[in-house]
This record gives structure tokens, sequence and C-alpha cells, in this order.
């Protein structure tokens, strides 16, 4: 309620950029005065549980529900962020260098359709900075994990470098890692899902991971971040071809061109569309990685999740864990106690001792 009758009003009453760099900052500044991440624990934290808390990849995640990438790009609130709920989180999308990201204004509300149209276009300060700000950290209570991509003036043929570069200097600051092939406001990035272009990324990634693990004694996750905008036929081969890169799991999905059923005259806005309107698809696309891969291949579901129906429809499609991004902003902070708590009442109505137990349950 707190935020529902103050924050939002206020956040809403302007630019969307400048109340995203707001919240970013007012995290910030909370995560490093004293007191200030005891007191959004005591308002906002989230109780392990032992019916919801997952092991995967190797990592202890304390509840399955996280914060997607695109909201802490640089890393800059990661102890605010971990202090209010969520079990993981990503930074990023990070890129090898700085880089502004397109013209503003870039991202756009659709409050009617409870949505957001974003075209940053990879804005960030680039691996060192992100490195430098990440080592800071002195306490990490949930998984981080690092979301990479390409520089914008990089070309595809490219753009393993880029993806290299980002592991080589991040390697010893995450936990795990996510490849993000599937934005749609850096130009032709989507073409890396498909063809040879997938495989040879893919391979670059794989080795430049063992490298580091290698050099470190430590083996870490990393999962592919695709696009919700794909055929049947360019969905089984993406799939296939992630599968037999050896990565650990897949995000599924990123944000859609899609307008489909829009109100809001933001619809008009190029840039990729999260929230309600891409929920069903981005389930629909954790159903058939599921089956396609028959539950080998552990998934993160993301896209559209306000309810804990939302997230348990995407969890008994398939997903692991899932992500949110775009409800954060419309229902504040509290959502995570919210979706916890449902979470917890859909497993005991259906039976179930652990979560783990309804992934994939539509599939048996």
């Amino acid at each position: 309620m707190l935020y529902r009758n103050f924050g939002k009003p206020f956040f809403f009453a302007m630019d969307a950029e400048k109340a995203h760099h707001l919240v970013i900052g007012s995290l910030n500044k909370a995560g490093r005065i004293p007191g200030g991440v005891s007191l959004l624990r005591s308002m906002y934290r989230v109780r392990e549980t032992a019916d919801l808390a997952t092991d995967l990849f190797g990592l202890h995640f304390p509840s399955p529900i996280g914060l997607a990438a695109g909201l802490d790009k640089n890393g800059e609130a990661v102890p605010g962020f971990s202090s209010i709920g969520f079990g993981f989180m990503e930074v990023g999308t990070v890129t090898p260098e700085p880089q502004p990201g397109n013209e503003q204004p870039r991202l756009f509300r659709l409050p009617q359709d409870e949505a957001l149209v974003n075209r940053m276009g990879f804005n960030n300060q680039g691996a060192a900075a992100m490195a430098t700000v990440l080592s800071g950290i002195k306490e990490r209570p949930i998984p981080v994990g690092i979301n990479i991509g390409k520089n914008k003036i990089t070309a595809n043929e490219d753009a393993p470098l880029d993806y290299r570069k980002c592991i080589e200097m991040l390697y010893s600051h995450a936990d795990f890692f996510v490849v993000n092939i599937s934005s749609p406001n850096t130009p032709d990035l989507r073409s890396l899902q498909h063809g040879s272009e997938l495989s040879d990324l893919l391979a670059a990634v794989m080795d430049q991971m063992k490298k580091e693990s290698q050099k470190s004694g430590v083996k870490k996750p990393v999962l592919v971040k695709i696009a919700p905008d794909v055929t049947e036929v360019e969905l089984k081969y993406m799939v296939d071809t992630i599968s037999k890169s050896g990565v650990s799991g897949i995000i599924a999905t990123n944000t859609t061109i899609s307008r489909e059923g829009l109100t809001h005259e933001n619809a008009k806005e190029t840039g990729g569309l999260s929230g309600k309107p891409l929920r069903d698809r981005s389930t629909e696309i954790i159903s058939q990685v599921y089956r396609q891969t028959n539950g080998k291949l552990p998934i993160i579901g993301s896209g559209g999740i306000f309810t804990a129906k939302d997230a348990y429809d995407k969890i008994k499609a398939g997903a692991s864990l899932v992500e949110i991004y775009t409800a954060l902003i419309y229902e504040g902070p509290e959502i995570n106690q919210r979706l916890h708590e449902g979470l917890r009442e859909l497993l005991r109505k259906d039976g179930y001792r652990h979560i783990s137990e309804a992934v994939g349950a539509d599939h048996r």
C-alpha cells in the first residue's frame, strides 16, 4: 500500500527514465549508508522457506523469484535489490566498452496495458566499470548474474570477441552469466540467434568460460536469453543449438516487438515491450523449450509476471526459476512478498511439498 499510495504516483508523475535513475540512485545510497540495508530488509524482506528455496546450477536461490536484467545496468544497486525479497538478480546488460545507448526519450509507460516499451540500446558504463563496482560489494546474500552483450559498433562477425571480453573482465564478479542475443534494440543482435552465427558465438562463449574456470579453479554457469518473436521452426533450431553447446540453461524470454492487443498511445513507440501483454507468449515459449529438451535444460521464465498464478503458470510450463521487471515498476517492492506467499499457497493446493515438484507439471 505504501508504494501504491505514495511511491507510484510520485514516480509516474515524472519522465520514465528519470524515475528509473532515481530508483537506482536511491537504492545505491541505501546500500551505502549505515542502517539502509537493514531498513529495506525490515520493510520488504522475504524469509527463506524450505518449499521455495532452490538449488540449481550449483547455486542456492533462497527464493525462485529474481530480478531480470535491465533495471540495474551497471551493478550499482546490488545491496539494495538484494534486500527487498529477491532470490537472485541480474545486472546489465553490460558491454566491453561504455556506450550511451540510443537517443532519449527511450523508455515509455503504457499504464492501461501494464506494460513498458524501451529502446535503451545497452546504455552502460562498460565492463571495467562494472568490475570495479561489484568488487566493492562485501556481502552478497543472493546469486548475482551478469548479463552480457556486444557493443553497437561491433559487427556481428566480431561479436564473439565482445562476449569473450565481458567474460574475461567479469568472471570473478559473477555467480552466473547470461548471454543476451535477443534484445531488439541493438541493430542485428537478434541475427545472432540463428544459423551458424549462434553456434559460433556459443562455441566462443563456452571456450572462454572454460579458460576462465581453469585459471580460477571455479566453474560457473552460463545461460542464453532468447526472444519471443520467433517461429516454431526457428525456436526448434535455436534450442537444439543451445542444448548442444553445453550451456547451463535458457532464459525465456526477452522483450517483444509485437504490439498485439495494446490500447495505450505509446504502443506506437519502437522498442521492446515488456509487461502483461508478454505473459502468455513467454509461457508458451517456456513450454515449447521444456518439451523439446525433455525438461533436461533448466529454464528461467521471464515475461509478464504480475501475480503468483502468472509465476506458477511458468513453473508448471517448465521454468525452475522466474524473473520480474515491469511488475516491480507497477506494483513496487511489496510484490515479492505477495508472489512468495501466493506461490506457497498454490503449491499447497496442488499437494506439492517443494517447487521442484511443480516444474513441468503441465507436461505430465
